[in-house]
């Protein structure tokens, strides 16, 4: 495993290492958002209620605030009760020439705060403001709770997920919100590439619901239901696209995941399980054929399958150019080749001194990953860089916030 990676400021791995972003945001969709804009450097600030701050911080493992430290790293930290009206002058002096401001409250929050489009407008025209709900700024239902769990619920997700004789299955981690923030760091850079290269500017509003993005990215159901007259159903781990595709137990009670649904690599795992006349079989001769018999088509390789410890099925798949591969856990992972010789996990320093593993940027830019230059920070810790010297916001009475953000999973 990697430590902390050191300092690298080259524009092609930080290239947002000039972008200002003030997050407003509470919980997972805004944090995840600005987590992908700060390790690609730029310089996020999130605001925080005094003493309790962002809540994702309560989400703990053996009082360790885990979900902070991943998904925190690389960012600064003020603390502002904005309740107050120094609070609020404070908070307009950071927006004075930021690019991106970052809020996930109920619709109309910002407006009542004084920082509606127009007011917005004559602080910062070149502002981008990403605004996060769970069903978007207008409608019926825009002032509906908008928790991630409802949308991954309501979207499609949690009906076509599961298996068909036992109930829908949400989720085991915050999907919808993450799904928004990494559609939202897109739209904010591009809205703010869009900025630089107009002459007049007017602030940017990118209306951005926990629903839409989730159920764009959940297939062609419509489209599929209007020329069946049937949703999605529930299939396990089968694909309603293509067969075989499943996980199948080893001698060893692991688990392998296969996916042959193209006919040259099918004409190999038959051949290689003893079924040779397999793409003969009318059973599983076309590809409609397969999905109508998956039953049997299943049965069929895990019956080879079953004979196998994991590491000979893998050995089994290589060697045909079958497209396979183990079902892993963390546990798994940890020791696993490709996490260490991609180097995906990094060391970092928890507030209390422990030091964890957490995820590197998942990708390179020119052969290196963007750094981690600072742990995720403690409550308020670069009050002294970003706040004015007589503000007197950072230590409060009040210890929630008045803004309390709504959407979580």
């Amino acid at each position: 495993m990697e430590q902390t990676q050191p300092a690298m400021h080259s524009e092609s791995v930080r290239p947002l290492e000039r972008v200002k972003v003030v997050d407003l945001s509470r919980l997972v969709s805004g944090n995840m958002l600005t987590h992908v804009l700060a390790d690609l450097g730029a310089t996020v600030i999130k605001v925080e209620p005094p003493r309790k701050g962002d809540e994702l911080r309560a989400w703990q493992r053996a009082g360790m605030s885990t979900y902070w430290i991943a998904y925190s790293r690389n960012k600064h930290s003020v603390e502002l009760n904005l309740r107050t009206d120094e609070g609020m002058k404070e908070l307009r002096a950071l927006l004075h020439d930021a690019d991106i401001l970052v809020e996930n409250f109920r619709p109309g929050t910002l407006e009542r705060m004084g920082l509606g489009k127009e007011q917005l407008n004559a602080l910062n025209p070149r502002l981008v403001v990403v605004r996060i709900s769970g069903w978007g700024q207008t409608g019926e239902f825009a002032n509906k709770g908008g928790f991630g769990s409802l949308i991954e619920a309501m979207s499609g997700f949690a009906a076509m997920n599961g298996f068909s004789d036992l109930p829908p299955v949400l989720p085991p981690f915050a999907m919808a919100d993450s799904v928004a923030g990494i559609y939202g760091a897109a739209l904010a850079m591009a809205a703010m590439h869009g900025q630089r290269d107009r002459t007049a500017t007017e602030v940017q509003e990118i209306d951005l619901s926990l629903f839409e993005p989730l159920f764009s990215i959940l297939g062609p159901q419509a489209a599929e239901f209007q020329l069946t007259g049937k949703p999605t159903p529930r299939s396990g781990s089968r694909s309603p696209t293509h067969a075989p595709r499943n996980v199948y137990r080893t001698k060893d009670e692991k688990w392998v995941a296969l996916s042959a649904g193209m006919e040259g690599t099918l004409a190999r795992l038959f051949d290689g399980i003893g079924y040779p006349q397999g793409l003969q079989d009318p059973r599983f001769s076309t590809h409609e054929a397969r999905l109508k018999n998956i039953d049997a088509l299943d049965a069929l390789i895990q019956g080879h399958i079953v004979k196998l410890t994991l590491p000979e099925a893998l050995d089994f798949f290589a060697v045909r150019d079958i497209t396979a591969g183990p079902v892993c856990d963390i546990e798994d992972l940890l020791k696993h080749p490709y996490i260490l010789e991609r180097n995906l996990l990094v060391e970092q320093a928890a507030p209390d001194g422990r030091k964890v593993l957490v995820h590197a940027a998942p990708y390179r830019i020119n052969g290196n990953r963007p750094p981690i230059l600072r742990g995720a920070p403690s409550i308020g810790q670069d009050n002294a860089q970003w706040l004015s010297k007589s503000s007197n916001t950072t230590v409060a009475s009040v210890s929630t916030p008045v803004y309390a953000a709504t959407n979580q999973a």
